[in-house]
């Protein structure tokens, strides 16, 4: 009799582990279960996390980039404006200075016909003050040839309205002279390959 009650105690204490067991081994499944459940909604939650750093860097690099840029063009449009009023002032200093190294080659013509001037009263040789006014006219021309003016060769050449103004027009007996200059009241003279001054010139018809 005792035996059998010790025997159903060991079955129901059998009975008692392996329900215990059973809940146990349940409740781990259930864990591992809710875990996995939550694990993917943590990644998703990092994700999301993740992008929005990322869009937020994104956004500070093109303001500091636009930031640069505006500096840059800033920068860019004063340096500009400083060069355009320099360029400006050397363009009106220019403007005012260009005659000037062409009037200092200018003075010793003008010291010349001085020295000829105070001679005059001194000296009663004609043939020395003719040499002298030569020697000043021919210095005068060479200076004009090295800056680039020449005469315009209008004596008996044919009436060019490019070249010549007409201040006369007289009839002649001749064919040949006809449409031809036949006499400069004033010459004309070339800068290089462009026209100083129109020559001014009589006409025959």
């Amino acid at each position: 009799m005792k035996k059998k009650t010790q025997e159903k105690e060991e079955q129901q204490d059998s009975y008692t582990h392996k329900a215990t067991d059973n809940k146990e081994h349940t409740k781990s499944k259930d864990s591992h279960t809710a875990s996995a459940q939550e694990k993917p909604s943590s990644d998703s939650d990092s994700g999301k996390v993740t992008e929005t750093d990322k869009g937020v860097n994104e956004a500070r690099v093109a303001e500091e980039k636009l930031a640069e840029m505006q500096d840059r063009y800033i920068r860019l449009s004063a340096e500009f404006d400083n060069y355009r009023k320099r360029t400006l002032r050397e363009k009106m200093e220019l403007s005012k200075y260009a005659e000037e190294n062409l009037l200092i080659k200018l003075l010793p013509f003008m010291d010349d016909f001085e020295r000829a001037l105070q001679h005059l009263d001194d000296d009663s040789d004609v043939t020395a003050h003719r040499d002298g006014i030569n020697l000043i006219y021919n210095k005068f021309g060479e200076f004009l040839k090295q800056s680039g003016i020449r005469e315009i060769e209008s004596q008996d050449s044919s009436f060019n309205v490019d070249l010549h103004e007409a201040v006369a027009r007289v009839p002649v007996k001749e064919d040949g002279k006809k449409g031809k200059v036949i006499n400069v009241v004033l010459k004309g003279y070339y800068l290089q390959d462009k026209v100083l001054r129109f020559a001014k010139v009589v006409v025959g018809e």
